[in-house]
C-alpha cells in the first residue's frame, strides 16, 4: 500500500481530456508520429522559444512550428523535463514536413508527437481543446449536483447511514465503509474488494485520528484500486473509507459531501464546555468586550492565525484545523468581507490552490495555545500574531489580519506579526495619512505589482512568476508607477519610502 495525504496538486478549471478526443476530431486533421495517444491534457499552449521549459506549467499540449528548432534532442529533453503532456509540431511555413530528427527523440523520450496539417491553424487545435475541456466541465459538474442530491435524499431515509453509503458507492463505482476507531466496519455498501485492498484502507484509516496535527484525510493504492479515507467530525473515531477503480475530478467534492452528511449524522453530543468555548470565541471575534468572553476562555496565552487558501473541498478548512491541531476555528472572511487574492499565481508550495483558475479560496481564523508550533501549510497563505491571553485577542486577531495580507502580498506561505521595528517609531495616523496621499496615484493593481516588485528585489521575473504574468507586463507596470509617481525607482531611498508606504496601506 502506498499512501499520501489527501491534498491534491493544483487542479486546472476543468477536468483534463484525453489525447485520443483530440485526435478523434477529423476537421482538425491531426496526426500522431511518436508516444501513446491515452495521455490527460490539461491546457495548451503555443511557444516558438529555443528552451520553452520556463513557460510550460506541466500537462499542456505544446505547439510549435518549429522557428527556433536547432537540436531536436535537447529540445525534446527540456519539453518533457518541464512535464509537457504532448507536442504538435505544425508543417509550414519553417518546415514541409516533421523533422526526422524530432520524431526519434519524441519515440525515445515517450512524449507524444501530432503532426498539424498546413490547413490547420494553432488558433483552431486551442479552440477544440477549451472546447472539449468545457464539455467535460459541464459533465463533471452535473455529475456532482446530481450527486450532491442522492446523498442528500439518502440522508433523509428511515436507515439514512447505510443509505448515504450506498449512495456514494453507486455515484463512485466502487466500495464506501464506515469504519470505527479500531478499524471495524461499522456499515458497509458497494462491491466488494479483495483483502488486500480492504486491508489497505483500515491501514488508511489509522492514519487518520483526533491527535493534535493528525491529518483528516489520506489517500493511497492498494489491491489495485485508489483508497481514501476521511475522518468524520463527531469526535468518535469514526472514519469514511473509499475503494475505486479510478478517481475522477469530482470525486473528492462528491465524498466531502458525503463525509458532512455522515458526520452530522453520527455526532454525538457535544459537551456544554465545548460549546460555551466556541461560542466564546465566536463572540470574541464578532467584536464582544475581552471581558464578557475571556471568562469562558483558558487564559492563554493564545496565537491566532489567519488563512486564505485550501483545494476547494468542503472540508479544506477543517484539514488545514486538524493539521494545525485546533478546534477552534471560524470560517469565513477573516476582518471583513472577502476580495480576490493577490495576483493570479498558484498557492504557496504548489502550483496555485490559493487563487487558481476555477477554485475559490476559503479563508478562516483559527486559534491555537501558543506552545503549538504553527508551520506552512500546502496550499494556504498564513497570518500568525503574537501570543496573546485571552483578554488581548482583538489586538492578536488585527495582527494576524496584517499578517496575512503580508503573505498574500509577498507570495509567503507564512508570515508572523513583526513586533517594533522602524515603522514603530512613527505616529501610526501620520504615516498612514502620508501613505495614503504618496500611493493615491495607483490602482490596486499597480500596487500589489509594485509591493511584490520591491518585495523581491526589484526582480523582473521572479515578480512575474509570483503575479502570474509576462515579465514585461512587470516592466509596464513598474513604469507607470514610476510616471505616476513621478519617483525614480532605482533610487534606494525612494523604494525604501514606498515600500513602507505600501506596509501602511496594507495595514488599514
Amino acid at each position: 500500500m502506498t499512501t499520501s495525504p489527501a491534498h491534491p496538486a493544483f487542479t486546472p478549471p476543468a477536468p483534463p481530456i484525453p489525447l485520443a478526443a483530440l485526435l478523434a476530431r477529423r476537421d482538425l486533421g491531426l496526426r500522431l508520429l511518436a508516444g501513446p495517444g491515452d495521455v490527460p491534457l490539461h491546457w495548451v499552449h503555443t511557444s516558438e522559444m529555443a528552451d520553452p521549459y520556463p513557460y510550460l506549467l506541466g500537462g499542456e499540449l505544446l505547439m510549435t512550428a518549429g522557428v527556433q528548432l536547432t537540436d531536436p534532442a535537447r529540445y525534446v529533453e527540456r519539453v518533457v523535463e518541464a512535464g509537457a503532456a504532448a507536442l504538435a509540431f505544425g508543417v509550414t511555413p519553417v518546415y514541409d514536413t516533421v523533422p526526422a530528427g524530432l520524431v526519434e527523440a519524441c519515440a525515445r523520450q515517450g512524449l507524444p508527437l501530432l503532426e498539424v496539417p498546413p490547413r490547420t491553424p494553432f488558433t483552431a487545435v486551442a479552440r477544440a481543446v477549451w472546447r472539449l475541456m468545457a464539455e467535460a466541465r459541464l459533465h463533471e459538474l452535473r455529475r456532482v449536483t446530481e450527486a450532491q442530491q442522492s446523498l442528500a435524499t439518502a440522508a433523509a431515509r428511515p436507515a439514512p447511514v447505510p443509505a448515504v453509503l450506498g449512495a456514494l458507492a453507486a455515484r463512485l463505482g466502487g466500495r464506501a465503509v464506515l469504519l470505527a476507531a479500531d478499524g471495524t466496519e461499522s456499515a458497509a455498501a458497494g462491491r466488494e474488494v479483495p483483502a488486500e485492498a480492504a486491508r489497505a484502507l483500515r491501514e488508511l484509516a489509522g492514519v487518520l485520528g483526533p491527535r493534535p496535527g493528525g491529518p483528516a484525510s489520506a489517500s493511497g493504492e492498494g489491491g489495485g484500486l485508489r483508497l481514501a479515507a476521511y475522518a468524520l467530525g463527531g469526535g468518535d473515531g469514526l472514519a469514511l473509507g473509499v475503494a475505486t477503480e479510478r478517481r475522477d475530478p469530482g470525486d473528492r467534492t462528491i465524498a466531502g459531501v458525503a463525509v458532512v452528511l455522515l458526520s452530522l449524522l453520527t455526532a454525538p453530543h457535544r459537551g456544554a464546555d465545548a460549546a460555551a468555548r466556541d461560542g466564546a470565541l465566536v463572540r470574541l471575534l464578532l467584536g464582544a468586550s475581552p471581558a464578557e468572553a475571556a471568562a469562558a476562555l483558558d487564559p492563554g496565552p493564545w496565537t491566532v492565525v489567519h488563512a486564505r487558501g485550501g483545494d476547494g473541498t468542503p472540508f479544506a478548512v477543517a484539514d488545514l484545523a486538524a493539521s494545525l491541531g485546533t478546534a477552534l476555528v471560524e470560517t469565513g472572511a477573516p476582518g471583513g468581507a472577502d476580495r480576490p487574492p493577490t495576483g493570479t499565481g498558484g498557492s504557496p508550495g504548489e502550483a496555485g490552490a490559493a487563487g487558481g483558475a476555477g477554485a475559490v479560496p476559503a479563508r478562516a481564523r483559527l486559534l491555537l495555545p501558543a506552545s503549538s508550533a504553527v508551520t506552512a501549510q500546502p496550499g494556504w497563505f498564513l497570518g500568525v500574531s503574537a501570543p496573546a491571553g485571552a483578554g488581548d485577542l482583538p489586538a492578536a486577531d488585527g495582527q494576524a489580519a496584517r499578517a496575512l495580507r503580508r503573505a498574500e502580498a509577498t507570495r509567503s506561505a507564512l508570515v508572523r506579526h513583526r513586533p517594533g521595528g522602524l515603522a514603530s517609531l512613527v505616529d501610526p495616523d501620520e504615516a498612514a495619512a502620508h501613505a495614503r496621499t504618496l500611493l493615491a496615484p495607483l490602482s490596486e493593481p499597480l500596487r500589489e505589482t509594485l509591493r511584490a516588485w520591491l518585495s523581491l528585489h526589484g526582480s523582473w521575473d521572479r515578480t512575474a512568476v509570483a503575479l502570474d504574468v509576462h515579465r514585461n507586463t512587470v516592466r509596464q507596470r513598474i513604469a507607470r508607477c514610476a510616471a505616476l509617481l513621478d519617483r525614480d525607482l532605482d533610487d534606494p531611498d525612494v523604494r525604501m519610502e514606498l515600500w513602507f508606504a505600501l506596509g501602511e496601506a496594507t495595514d488599514q
